[in-house]
């Protein structure tokens, strides 16, 4: 039941997301083109990641727990303001390994309007593995925590000041050609709600007999503004590379179960949000490379405990644009009207 109701959460989040980030207005053609009317296609590969980590600056300890998500395979298309992408992780690109066995949900709606940009975020993950050579056995299994549970749920906004010459949907969409280098102004603001928990201390024992540090759940809410910039480098006119990154200082209030008790605590923590894209554009033929890196950090009533959730998307894209005939273009418009 709360996996169908989070379904259509982000399904209504994401048409909700599309409604509010469709081009509303007229951008500059000499710096990029849209294509809105034609179909972009695409083939990719993605995978998608949360990571845990905890460190100790006291006590020199810093834990990187993994979950073994797969590598997808996948089509989409993008016409006008919508975009539906189907993928899968076939067994042939994901032979079994010895990092255990990860059972999870990840819902990422990334919405990319002239002026609006729309980040939705659901993890919902179940067994690790501890990203450590020296816990690694003889036959090259790594630390596993199949009991190891990690959520979290999130949304940011942001507004371009720059819309009308610098476009992000022709570096993450492709469904527009940025011509000419150009960069914007970031501001918005972002709200998240995690938790991470274990059955024992998230430190094994052979790492933690001096420290003697406990911690087998965290969980937190933090809201804030984010202020950032972005930019597309664009050389020989066809060729591109767009970095983007945003911070935050989102005020939250944090739960941490320590052997002591629970640990109260509400401070302000620095998060970021970064943006990396790079490829080739053209009138109908595109390829890029996009990755997006979100970090949630977690306060500690101790100054030297760090707490941090990751999550990303690596993706490689080949496009393909076409003008969809006139049935098509009648079919599609009853179905996104």
């Amino acid at each position: 039941m709360k996996t169908r109701l989070l379904l259509l959460f982000f399904l209504f989040g994401s048409l909700w997301a599309n409604a509010q980030t469709q081009p509303q207005t007229e951008n500059d053609p000499t710096y990029y083109v849209s294509y809105a009317q034609y179909i972009t296609g695409r083939f990719y590969f993605s995978r998608k990641y949360t990571s845990f980590d905890l460190r100790s600056l006291d006590e020199g300890l810093s834990v990187q727990y993994r979950p073994n998500t797969t590598l997808n395979m996948g089509v989409g298309a993008t016409y006008k303001w919508a975009t539906l992408n189907l993928a899968y992780g076939f067994p042939f690109l994901n032979p079994t390994g010895n990092r255990g066995k990860t059972r999870y949900l990840d819902l990422q709606v990334h919405n990319y309007g002239r002026k609006i940009v729309v980040d939705l975020f659901g993890q919902f993950y179940r067994g690790f593995y501890l990203n450590n050579e020296s816990l690694r056995k003889d036959d090259g299994t790594y630390y596993q925590r199949p009991d190891m549970l990690v959520q979290m749920v999130g949304a940011s906004g942001l507004y371009l000041f720059n819309h009308r010459r610098f476009s992000y949907r022709a570096s993450f969409l492709q469904n527009e050609w940025q011509k000419r280098s150009a960069g914007s102004l970031l501001l918005g603001w972002e709200i998240f709600v995690g938790r991470g928990k274990a059955d024992s201390s998230f430190i094994p024992s052979p790492m933690n007999d001096a420290a003697n540090i406990y911690v087998d759940r965290v969980s937190f809410v933090e809201t804030g503004p984010s202020i950032g910039y972005a930019y597309t480098f664009v050389f020989k006119k066809h060729f591109f590379i767009t970095g983007s990154t945003n911070v935050s200082l989102d005020y939250g209030k944090n739960l941490i179960y320590t052997d002591r008790g629970v640990e109260h605590s509400e401070s302000f923590s620095p998060n970021s949000l970064a943006r990396l894209f790079a490829g080739y554009n053209s009138a109908k033929w595109a390829l890029s490379f996009t990755f997006v890196h979100q970090v949630a950090r977690v306060s500690s009533n101790r100054d030297a405990l760090a707490t941090s959730l990751n999550t990303g998307n690596l993706r490689f894209n080949t496009v393909y644009r076409f003008v969809p005939n006139r049935k098509t273009r009648k079919v599609l418009k009853e179905v996104i009207k």
